[in-house]
Parts: C-alpha cells; structure tokens; sequence
C-alpha cells in the first residue's frame, strides 16, 4: 500500500508508465490527455508520471478493456484457454459463462471443468451455475442439477450466481425445486431468460430475484424489464441478433442498465467480426455515443455482477485496458490484462498450459443400434412433418402425405428421416420424425451438439449412412460428421463433452468451412440452412413449433409430445 501511495504521489517511479494516451473516463464522458502509472496489476495514477519503463502510445485512446455479460464457452467449439485466445485479442477480458450445455452432458463435473481450465487464463472466467439441468423433462440429459447439487459450488470465488432461469413458468407458479434454487442465490445475482413475461407475471418473476434480460428482442420488451431495474443485455451472437433493435431504445436516461452480450457466438463469426468489439461498433454505427458503448461494454456490466475494481480507468482499478486507433472503426491494437500486454494487432501474446481433459472425453454411450431402429412405421400415409423456415430457429408443423412401403414410412421428395438418440446412459432411447425443407440427399449429417441436452442427432434419406455417422460420432468421442453412399465424407472430433475441440479455433473453423461445403455441393443441402446449427436446434422443445427429443415428437404450442401418423 506504502509503495501504491508514493507512486500515485510522484515520489517514486512506477514500474510500467502508459504516456500520452487519450484516456476514456467512462465515470464522467470525458476524453482526458495523459499518462497512466501501473504497479502491481493496478492503476495508481492518472496525468503526468515517470516510470522504470515507459511506452509512448502517441495520442491513440485507452479505454477500459471489455466484460461479455453473457457466453456460453461451448458455442465457440473449442475449449476454455482456445476461447481465450480468440476473444482476449478482441478486447475482451472478463467474461460471465454460463456453462449449462456441458452440464446437461456432465453435471458438475462439466462445470468443474470449465472452471479448472479457465484457472491460469488472462481473461477473468466467471460463472453463473447452470439452473436448469435438463432444460425441459421431455428429454433426457446426461445430468440433473438440483439445489443441493448447485450449493456444492455456490461458495466458489468466480461463481457469482445462478444462470439463466429458462423455468419461467416454474417461477410465475411457485414450482416447489425452482423456488429452492431461488432462496439459495437469493444474496447473488440471478440471471433471467424470459421472453414472453408481461404484466404482472413479470412483476412476479422479478419479483422473484431475477436482475438480468437477454432475450428482449423487441423494444417493448426492454422498455417493461428496465422501468422494473432490470439489467438488459444487448445481445448480438450467432443465432440471435437483437442489438438492431434494441440499441434504438437506449437513452442517456437509461443506459446505465444496458450491458453487452454475445449468448452463443460460433467460430466463423468470431473470427470474422470479433466478440463484444463487434457489438460496440454496431452500436456506434447506430448513433449512439463511443463512450457510451464503451461504458456498456465495460463499468455497467462490472457493477451488474459486482466486479469491484473492474470496467474502468482510474486508480486502484485493474489495469484492463485497450489500446484503439480510432473512435469509429475501433480497430483493437493492444491488450492489458492487469498491466501486462496480452495481445497485439489481433494476436495472442500469451502461452496456453491446457489442462488434463480425459475426464470429459468419450461421453458418446449408446446401446447397439441397426437399421430396423430407425424404421418408422406408420399407421396412415398423413404424418406430422417438421418444416424448416429459411434463416430461422422456428419451425413450422405440417401434414404431409407420404409414401409408405409395408407400413413403413420411404424416403422422398424432400421429406428426410431424422432421429434423435439418447447418448448418455445408455437408454436406447431413439425419437424418430420427419424433416422438410433440409434438402439432403444421398447421405446423413449426425451431431452431438443438439441443445439442450446434446444427445446424437441425425438426419438422412437412408438408414444406411444414418447408422454409419451414428457409429462415427460414437468413435471419435462426439462431433458433427458428414456421410454419403456407405463412405464417410468428414468430421469434426469435438471430444471434450462432444461439444468442444482441444484444437485453436482457427483450425476448427477451417475443418467447419470445408464441412460446409461439402454439405452444400456434395449433399446438395437447400442453401437457406446453415446445416448443423439448425439439425441442433430441431432437437429444442422451447422453441416452436414442433421439435423432436429422444422420447418423441414435441408439439412447443401444445406443450405435449404428438404421434407422427395424423388420425383420420
């Protein structure tokens, strides 16, 4: 402390010194000239200081480094230390995960993991425990988390809270386990996930303890969540892109409770335009003020969470910060994490130590399986078909009138088999249903990664290929795998849980493009999909309007699983 205090006071040199920066107060709007003095992983002064080394960044801005205020590590396909060294170049040092896809597959053990891997990491891995494993009783998981399975891990110093709270109408109708989870976190913060609360079920699930929003995807949305204080995440991923809308309803009024997100952001769109660098420059091409995103992107996520010392330049704060060229194109130069430079001109400057990951290895346990599993037989040629709708999650149901051999369902037009198999323990469990609008011929596509619960799904106009990728993705410990005429075409090992690579994401990436192109030119899939992400949501029964489990056909609307065969 002796040594902070002299070295803030001048009488003593600093052991780094940033001079000549144009500084970013978040606290006050303001762009001040200066220096900045570091010692021991802080900030101890601001305005003119002498160091023992001393780096002249020549006018450009110093702002505060980033806070993603909502991830999920998984989506990126590749572990916690690859993650890093994707998004610490970006700018981003501090992320809140929520870790509920490895936990459905593993349980704690997942998350023990991805807080073991994330230990020596410069980017702050914090954790808000997964509150719904599984996500619905109409699949089964690899895992189910209850109250007394969380509190195991409620005392960790990075878990903050509870994850985001999908059981809305557990929460609104006092759902006896649900409100257990509730009283337990009632002194952290709970994150939320409900999209459809209005009126006075929304005063109930707030009322309930729940601070945060990310699923706001229109304006009304956000406006009824932050006149009750809530924290709303202006999310801008992969599958989900809300910040177009919602960034039109931030103010000056009430931005102090807008925080950024990216939820699931996939390899290519991280390679391709960043992580929540990305969301700050679309919000500046939509008017809103640098600072202001800056400060939503850093100080409002860092108070959302309880981050002291976080999310700012000023003394005693971690010295965080970024080094940009400019306040319009925000081209990140470099990357400080507690006063050491991490990251320049978009590269990692740090080693990974990778941590023993064979406990989440080979998670694909299936009985035997053979063709005549996947026969559907059907009692009437009219079925209840799932129609895919170009760039979306939703699918549609409809009744289609099929061609049957021997009361068994054969491939057609354009209606493709696809099955769900439960891969955790072994039930041999298999959901079987119909697809149109994928466009697959000659061959199968098979994926461990199909939310929430990630159990195998595929889907083919054969039984044959069908079997094979099944078997593949059983063999190299989980992935996505592409099958054609009895011959495998390609897969991606995604062995850690099924979801993630111990590979660099770029590697992934580059494995995921070819797959793309393969999908597109050789099994002449219907270019309005993008294949695996949506065969990984048609296995979702929280989004409508019919999806498929391993226990069946799902009707979301309904809330009821449905026969295939349509009665007469």
């Amino acid at each position: 402390m002796f040594d902070t205090i002299k070295i803030a006071n001048g009488e003593k040199k600093a052991p780094l010194v940033l001079k000549n920066a144009n500084i970013i107060n978040v606290f006050t709007n303001e762009i001040i000239p200066g220096d900045v003095a570091l010692y021991n992983g802080k900030i101890v002064g601001i305005g003119e200081y002498s160091g023992e080394k001393e780096i002249d960044l020549e006018g450009k801005y110093l702002s505060p480094s980033f806070i993603d205020g909502h991830v999920h590590i998984e989506s990126s396909m590749v572990s916690p230390g690859q993650f890093s060294k994707a998004i610490v170049p970006r700018g981003v040092t501090t992320i809140i995960a929520d870790p509920h896809e490895i936990a459905n597959v593993a349980g704690l053990e997942g998350i023990k993991y991805i807080l073991d891997s994330s230990e020596n990491l410069p980017l702050d891995v914090y954790i808000m425990l997964p509150s719904c494993v599984p996500s619905t009783p109409f699949e089964n998981s690899g895992a189910i988390l209850n109250a007394e399975d969380l509190e195991k891990l409620i005392d960790h110093p990075r878990v903050l809270g509870l994850g985001e709270m999908m059981n809305y109408p557990g929460v609104v109708n006092g759902d006896k386990e649900v409100l257990k989870k509730l009283t337990m976190f009632k002194e952290h913060i709970i994150d939320g996930h409900g999209p459809l609360l209005k009126d006075k079920e929304l005063n109930a699930y707030v009322g309930a303890g729940i601070v945060t929003e990310h699923e706001c995807s229109t304006l009304e949305e956000m406006k009824d969540r932050l006149r009750l204080g809530m924290y709303i995440h202006i999310r801008e991923g992969s599958a989900a892109k809300n910040l177009g809308e919602l960034i039109q309803g931030v103010n000056k009024d009430n931005l102090r409770r807008c925080i950024f997100c990216t939820d699931d952001k996939h390899p290519s769109d991280l390679l391709a335009d960043g992580s929540i660098d990305h969301n700050i420059r679309l919000a500046i091409k939509n008017g809103i003020d640098p600072i202001d995103c800056i400060k939503m992107a850093s100080l409002n996520a860092a108070e959302c969470y309880g981050l002291r010392w976080r999310g700012a330049i000023a003394p005693n704060y971690y010295a965080d910060m970024v080094v940009i060229d400019n306040l319009e194109d925000f081209n990140i130069l470099e990357v400080y994490k507690e006063g050491k430079l991490v990251a320049k001109d978009n590269k990692p400057l740090f080693n990974l130590e990778e941590i023993d990951s064979s406990s989440m290895m080979n998670s694909v346990n299936i009985e035997k399986i053979t063709e005549k599993d996947l026969e559907i037989k059907l009692e009437g040629s009219k079925v209840n078909v799932i129609k895919l709708l170009p760039h979306s999650l939703i699918t549609e149901k409809v009744i289609r009138e099929v061609e049957l051999e021997k009361g068994v369902f054969k491939p057609q037009k354009d209606i493709l088999k696809v099955a769900v198999v439960e891969r955790h323990n072994k039930t041999g469990n298999i959901g079987l249903g119909l697809v149109e609008g994928f466009g697959l011929k000659n061959g199968a596509i098979a994926s461990t990664v199909a939310h929430d619960s990630h159990n195998i799904i595929v889907i083919g106009d054969n039984d044959r290929d069908m079997v094979m990728a099944i078997y593949e993705l059983e063999k190299v410990g989980g992935g996505i795998t592409i099958v054609s005429n009895g011959e495998i075409l390609d897969t991606l090992a995604l062995e850690i849980a099924g979801l993630m690579s111990q590979k660099p994401l770029g590697e992934v990436n580059e494995k995921l493009n070819g797959m793309l192109d393969t999908s597109y030119e050789k099994l002449g899939i219907n270019r309005e999909h993008e294949p695996f992400m949506t065969l990984s949501f048609i296995a979702l029964p929280v989004i409508p309007d019919i999806k498929l489990t391993d226990m069946g056909l799902f009707h979301v609307g309904e809330f009821k699983f449905i026969d295939l065969s349509v009665s007469p």
